[in-house]
């Protein structure tokens, strides 16, 4: 029976160890990359669908929002209703306009009012026209990128509490303006601005917010809702993301901190079948917080919707030119949806409104009844 060689034992025994090392490190290696590219992969499906996310948002709110000239308010038609118009700077050193709206009595409070999004202040005129019909100055301004106002676009929803907050700064440092209680109007975005800017400035009396929400970002998830559906939830964040690197605290700041950094009166109004900004963002959120507070005010509707929440429901004016300009859209000898028709209806379209339009008839339509309360809120706060 032979001997056997320790050392060449030793030596196999050895290169074995070393062989299941190697293996075991190649094997380690191959993991780690697998889970680089995957970790890879991850990443990029992110940062691409923020990209996204941040295009879909641009595209909805960094944009140009003009006033529709054919239908935009004028102040011949309201009686005795005077203009001054002045201009101011907002945060990046763009020029916004500045309207001051009075009447030639007494007056015992300034009224801001911050418009919503799609155009400029022009179309609160009538309610400028009421504040001013009974007691009170109206500061007006068409925000950054809309209206008179400089501005490529409006550049995001947190704009219109940094461009209402330089408002305010404005009227309380400009000597023409008398210095007197200021409150606050403001609906959709510009009611959103209204009660997130209480932050910066707890000396308001009042704030009326009306169709508004809590959050910077409610106004792409609520809008985006019926477009995009349960996927809207997953590109909040983004968005939020968005915002509070585009624009900081402004971005963090809600209405319902407003709310509490101040003692201001705050009335809340909304209908539930609000389909541009619904209720669950706005009233019934606040009413689960407030519902007991004695400073705040809630006037809740069924069926005003969100653009004529300020109207008479009895006035059928409006109705009334929609019927007769559809039945011009019948007389039309081409097809106006065709898009080398596009600019051609266009014009034809603002002609029509032009001629037909009866002005006395468009800027007298808001519900006197509910402004009526609206200046007794504001009456109660400033005493």
């Amino acid at each position: 029976m032979g001997c056997i060689d320790k050392s060449d034992l030793s030596f196999r025994l050895m290169r074995e160890n070393f062989d299941l090392m190697e293996k075991m490190m190649k094997k380690t290696k191959t993991r780690k990359r697998i889970i680089i590219i995957l970790l890879s992969i991850v990443i990029l499906m992110i940062v691409g669908w923020w990209i996204f996310c941040v295009k879909m948002y641009n595209d909805n709110f960094n944009i140009r929002c003009e006033d529709y000239e054919p239908l935009m308010l004028r102040v011949e038609d309201f009686d005795g209703l005077q203009c001054k118009e002045y201009s101011f700077f907002s945060d990046k050193g763009q020029s916004l306009a500045g309207y001051l709206y009075s009447i030639d009595e007494d007056q015992r409070g300034i009224v801001v009012i911050a418009h919503g999004f799609g155009g400029g202040h022009n179309s609160y005129m009538d309610c400028a026209n009421y504040f001013a019909q009974n007691g009170y100055y109206v500061f007006a301004y068409d925000a950054t990128g809309s209206g008179k106002s400089e501005g490529d676009g409006v550049g995001g929803v947190p704009q219109g509490v940094i461009d209402l907050d330089y408002a305010i700064s404005f009227v309380e440092s400009n000597k023409d303006i008398p210095d007197l209680p200021i409150v606050l109007f403001g609906h959709s975005w510009g009611a959103y601005s209204v009660s997130s800017v209480l932050t910066y400035h707890p000396e308001v009396k009042a704030v009326i917010e009306c169709s508004g929400f809590d959050r910077s970002s409610d106004m792409f998830e609520s809008g985006g809702k019926s477009q995009a559906g349960d996927v809207i939830y997953t590109m909040t964040p983004f968005i939020r993301i968005h915002e509070r690197f585009k624009y900081g605290k402004y971005a963090t700041n809600t209405a319902m901190d407003g709310f509490e950094a101040t003692d201001a009166s705050v009335m809340i109004v909304h209908s539930a079948d609000d389909d541009v900004i619904g209720i669950e963002y706005g009233l019934d959120k606040y009413y689960e917080k407030f519902k007991d507070n004695p400073r705040v005010t809630f006037i809740r509707f069924e069926d005003r919707g969100h653009n004529e929440i300020f109207n008479d429901p009895a006035n059928t004016y409006k109705d009334e030119f929609n019927a007769e300009f559809d039945k011009w859209l019948e007389t039309l000898g081409y097809d106006y949806k065709a898009e080398e028709n596009k600019a051609r209806f266009v014009e034809d379209k603002a002609g029509y409104i032009t001629e037909h339009l009866d002005h006395a008839e468009w800027s007298d339509r808001l519900d006197e009844e509910l402004f009526s309360q609206f200046l007794e809120f504001y009456d109660n706060a400033i005493k």
